[in-house]
């Protein structure tokens, strides 16, 4: 039986290529497979922002070999930049509930 970091790397994996598979190249990310990933499996991150631009400008950030797709290496830096974010936020919010 796996331990939950082996399960979520396994579905990280999965998830990539779930979206990557779709259309050309199967082992990267474009535009609209991006778009569609973010879409579907950030909803409620991308639901708080309000720029138009978003998947245009995450795609830039992360397209560190310009080749207009993102790879899986690529995507760990989203998953792992967006991860650190999350655990900040619940750290400061336990620190909040300390010092009330």
């Amino acid at each position: 039986m796996p331990t939950q970091l082996e399960s979520a790397m396994d579905t990280l994996i999965r998830v990539f290529h779930h979206y990557s598979a779709k259309e050309g190249d199967k082992y990267k990310l474009n535009k609209g497979e991006l778009k569609q990933l973010l879409t579907s499996e950030l909803t409620d991150f991308l639901s708080c922002q309000k720029d138009p631009q978003l998947v245009d400008k995450i795609m830039k950030d992360l397209d560190s070999n310009k080749d207009n797709e993102v790879d899986f290496n690529e995507f760990v830096v989203l998953v792992a930049a967006l991860t650190v974010a999350c655990n900040d936020f619940f750290e400061e919010q336990m620190r909040k509930k300390e010092n009330s």
